[in-house]
């Protein structure tokens, strides 16, 4: 019998129709566009026909298990000749179930015939069934004999890609065993998708971790138990075999393996730890199998954010895919996955912290940013962690235990550049300063007093640096008040105050100290200047009170005391120009254009000067 895909149907209940209704009509269905559709844009590789054969024949095995647990399961390819023929011993069809399952879209077997409550132990879900292989064949054939009817001979579907088909009964010899055999072939363009290189590495890509036993050629797919669930003679070879498993998979060897397993949920596998650090803004891909299916290589929802250092590979049983059936569905189930997975992976982080602490160290010398992410949320795992992560201070790079045990008050700034600026000199002055600058640093050293009780912390400012350097005699800076005039005025334009205290280390001339709020303000008042009169008016609105930055003279340093007793005022701005320079420099502050001038400006004045000659015949002065 010759019939098409889309078939029309009667309505269920007749009801009065008017005089100008016409009669119900049933959608038509262009197969070959739905091809192209599910091809450009459900799937994103023409690959995916293999996972949809493997799928209803793993499916069909499952069902026949049901009624039959004793019954055979196995599943086998073969290739040749740009064809590919499927075998599987599943629950096979009847003619009738031929006509409803193959050619209706959207239909799925698994919502016949009281097998909705077991729906949990099928694979496929949607019903696009054989569809997905017109991506890479033009006809294909399915004999099929069932085996919940003996007596019923095989039946042979055949449909081509212009979306009709053809059914018949066979002699019972054309299929003696229950079961279905899909023979596929190529379409044009598609041949390399069929060849047993191909077919092979599809196999094992998807099927590894299926439960019944799969051969491509005679060559085996499966290779149960998983690598996670394999008994090994002790925990270092269990180590040296995931590893290796890793290694194949994703192509690097993990500084750790971390066993993920949540019973409730129906997950396991495992986490790798990756041996080189990574952004925590890049998102990680992780392989997730669907009862032993691979469902996606690329779950990027499947852990928290903080976890960014490890790549996943996992079988569940629980979570619902997408229709594509190649990323997961954001739902609850997923979201409370999501958390156990996390929970097993902070458990490890402890587990090491208490048993193993040489190898927390390797793994916080990659990793400790992740850590700290985790730690800046969680009170248990900053206690935990505390004597490990290490932070840059004044003192080396310690960990924040190791610091709050040598100083009263833990002082850090917010800043790299603020750090820079006030390191060397507070050190000096026996400031214990923290570098807050880099990413979670300063939210940790805030959190610090949560878990040290009665630990001080405070944010060390340039005032509080300003505090700690010793004042000049009051008579020394009186006698040199014309020289901090000069000076004053020279800094003057860069909205910098000028001020003199005695400080070590005495190679340091000078120290250029200002805060967040005075750089807020330099910028807005660089801003107004470049700004049109409208802007200028808004940006002149929002001046501010804030302090200016300030250079603060060394007066135990021998040069500031030789440039002090300079006599020329213009020489004198020129010489503070050229420390305000190199304090700038010295503090690794990104420079602004009237810096970078006045660099220019007061090298350029200070070659002048020595090169300078008041004698006819050229003495120098």
């Amino acid at each position: 019998m010759d019939s098409q895909i889309s078939q029309p149907s009667q309505p269920s209940r007749p009801g009065p129709v008017s005089p100008a209704a016409s009669a119900p009509h049933t959608f038509q269905v262009d197969l070959r566009g739905l091809v192209d559709l599910l091809s450009h844009h459900l799937y994103s590789s023409p690959k995916v026909y293999l996972r949809e054969l493997l799928q209803n024949a793993v499916d069909a095995i499952t069902a026949r298990r049901a009624d039959q647990p004793d019954a055979p399961a196995t599943v086998r390819l073969h290739t040749g000749d740009g064809e590919l023929r499927v075998t599987d011993s599943g629950i096979g069809l009847t003619e009738p179930e031929v006509h409803q399952l193959l050619a209706t879209i959207g239909r799925s077997s698994k919502r016949e015939d009281g097998l909705q409550a077991a729906r949990a132990d099928f694979l496929g879900q949607f019903g696009i069934g054989l569809l997905a292989c017109f991506v890479v064949a033009g006809r294909i054939r399915v004999v099929s004999r069932s085996a919940r009817t003996p007596d019923a001979a095989p039946v042979e579907w055949t449909a081509t890609d212009d979306g009709s088909y053809t059914v018949r009964t066979l002699p019972a010899e054309a299929h003696p065993e229950p079961g279905t055999t899909v023979h596929l072939v190529a379409r044009a363009g598609a041949a390399d998708w069929l060849t047993g290189e191909r077919v092979l590495s599809l196999a094992r890509d998807f099927g590894t971790l299926l439960p019944y036993d799969v051969r491509v050629d005679g060559e085996a797919v499966t290779e149960l138990p998983a690598p996670w669930d394999r008994p090994h003679s002790s925990p270092a070879a269990r180590r040296v075999a995931l590893a290796r498993h890793c290694h194949d998979l994703f192509g690097f060897t993990p500084l750790d393996s971390i066993v993920l397993d949540v019973p409730l949920a129906g997950v396991r596998g495992v986490a790798y730890v990756l041996p080189t650090a990574v952004s925590p803004a890049q998102r990680a891909s992780h392989r997730v199998h669907l009862k032993g299916m691979l469902l996606t290589e690329r779950a990027e929802q499947l852990l928290p954010d903080w976890a960014f250092f490890v790549r996943c590979v996992l079988d569940t049983d629980s979570l619902r895919p997408t229709a594509s059936r190649e990323s997961l569905y954001e739902d609850d189930t997923l979201a409370g996955v999501r958390e156990a997975l996390g929970e097993r992976i902070r458990s490890w982080l402890t587990g090491l912290a208490a048993q193993d602490p040489e190898r927390l160290a390797a793994f916080l010398s990659v990793h400790h940013l992740g850590v700290k992410s985790l730690a800046r949320h969680d009170s248990e795992m900053l206690r935990t962690m505390l004597p490990w992560l290490p932070f840059e201070t004044t003192d080396g790079r310690l960990s924040l235990e190791e610091f709050a045990q040598r100083h009263p008050v833990v002082h850090f700034t917010r800043t790299v550049e603020e750090y820079r600026q006030v390191a060397p000199i507070a050190s000096a002055q026996g400031i214990g300063v923290v570098n807050g600058g880099y990413t979670y640093d300063s939210d940790l050293v805030e959190a610090l007093p949560s878990v040290r009780p009665g630990t001080a912390v405070a944010e060390l400012d340039s005032d509080t640096v300003t505090a700690h350097l010793d004042a000049v005699d009051p008579a020394e800076e009186l006698a040199l008040s014309g020289f901090l005039t000069a000076a004053r005025a020279a800094l003057d334009p860069l909205d910098c105050d000028v001020a003199l205290r005695a400080f070590h280390p005495l190679s340091v001339p000078a120290l250029h100290l200002d805060d967040r709020t005075a750089r807020h303000e330099q910028a807005r008042a660089e801003a107004e200047e470049q700004a049109d009169d409208l802007w200028a008016g808004i940006l002149g609105s929002l001046r501010g009170s804030a302090p200016r930055a300030r250079l603060v003279l060394n007066h135990l340093n021998p040069l500031v005391r030789r440039i002090a007793t300079l006599g020329e005022a213009e020489l004198i701005g020129t010489a503070v120009e050229s420390l305000y320079g190199q304090a700038l420099l010295r503090a690794q502050r990104p420079l602004r254009p009237a810096d970078s001038a006045l660099l220019n400006r007061a090298f350029l004045g200070l070659l002048e000067w020595a090169t300078h000659t008041d004698t006819p015949e050229g003495g120098a002065r």
